[in-house]
């Protein structure tokens, strides 16, 4: 069974100059496999002329969007300079082409909707911020406030339906967009006074590194526990070869370490053999068998999944918090087992 499916693209929307969102099909005997979390992302096979490239897109709709009965399934793709990957899509995809695309994934979601919600956004970090956004505005009753950084007004992406959600939620949403062309890039200061009276929310931030930095900082200096602070951070895979190799056995001449691990990928059972100091995503792709990946650096939790007996150990991990792990989840693309045997299984 592949890990993807070809969806069709409905519609293409350009947001701003440099972005637009991306409409799939799903057909009904697909729509439990693509059911989502606002927050999540989807990874696709994207078909350029130097060779196919994987990419994670969050979704900007929200589950709650339904249009004919389906639920909306739409990603926001902001072009990169020099970026092969969202310069094709942006620049090649029109309605009716179909794309090679996962099943949803990701843990920058929200476990109770009736919770206040401090969100931050940098550019294209809305993405995943404005599903949250709207499924919390439609499923929840807390307070949200949105502080969204942008270049300049011309850069501002859903600026339109930002205000009409403001409009139609004036008592639950309130909206602060920061612009480099008048404020200058924001400051931990200025972002930590716009924590006021949101001490007992659950923040979550997505942008560009430094305004992520600097968000989380704020946070801290305001007093938020970390425990309520996520993060949304991406990676694009620029030498898949490269990353192959790093996962390759460190000490291969050591037999006796190799472990057996056995995989419940979504009902099919796979057993291989995996080599002492390699990553059961590289052991199963040397054995013909697809895990679910995109960034191979234990960045984007695509390879998630639970343990269900034996032991790993990380070589790196960006993504899963403190209580994941304690909880048994890892990631395949990091995971090296630790234990003779190994029992993985994907949910």
């Amino acid at each position: 069974m592949s890990l993807y499916h070809a969806l069709t693209v409905m519609d293409v929307r350009h947001e701003t100059a440099d972005a637009c969102t991306f409409t799939f099909g799903v057909p009904t005997q697909l729509a439990d496999s693509y059911a989502y979390q606002a927050g999540q992302f989807l990874t696709l096979k994207v078909p350029h002329p130097e060779g196919e490239l994987l990419r994670c897109y969050s979704m900007c709709s929200a589950p709650t969007q339904t249009v004919n009965d389906q639920v909306q399934l739409s990603i926001t793709v902001k072009r990169v300079v020099d970026g092969r990957a969202s310069n094709y899509l942006c620049d090649n995809i029109t309605p009716g082409c179909r794309l090679e695309v996962m099943r949803p994934s990701g843990l920058f979601v929200v476990n109770d909707w009736q919770q206040d919600l401090l969100l931050f956004a940098g550019g294209s970090g809305i993405t995943p911020v404005f599903s949250i956004l709207k499924t919390a505005l439609a499923q929840g009753s807390g307070q949200i406030r949105l502080i969204y950084a942008n270049r300049d007004e011309r850069s501002i992406i859903f600026l339109h339906e930002l205000n009409q959600l403001r409009q139609q939620y004036p008592e639950r949403l309130e909206v602060v967009h920061l612009l480099d062309s008048l404020q200058g890039v924001p400051r931990i200061g200025l972002l930590q006074s716009l924590c006021y009276d949101m001490q007992s929310a659950r923040a979550f931030i997505c942008g560009p590194g430094p305004y992520m930095d600097a968000a989380e900082t704020a946070l801290h200096n305001a007093g938020f526990n970390a425990d309520t602070i996520h993060v949304e951070r991406f990676v694009s895979l620029d030498s898949a070869t490269a990353k192959r190799d790093e996962s390759r056995p460190q000490t291969p001449s050591d037999s006796a370490e190799a472990s057996t691990v056995t995989i419940d990928l979504y009902g099919t059972t796979h057993v291989i053999d995996c080599a002492y100091g390699e990553t059961v995503l590289n052991a199963a792709r040397e054995q013909g068998v697809e895990l679910p990946y995109s960034c191979e650096v234990g960045m984007c939790a695509s390879c998630m999944c639970e343990v269900t007996d034996g032991d790993v150990e990380l070589r790196h991990n960006d993504v899963l918090t403190e209580r994941d792990l304690n909880n048994g989840i890892t990631l395949t693309c990091q995971a090296v087992p630790k234990s003779k045997t190994l029992q993985l299984k994907y949910t």
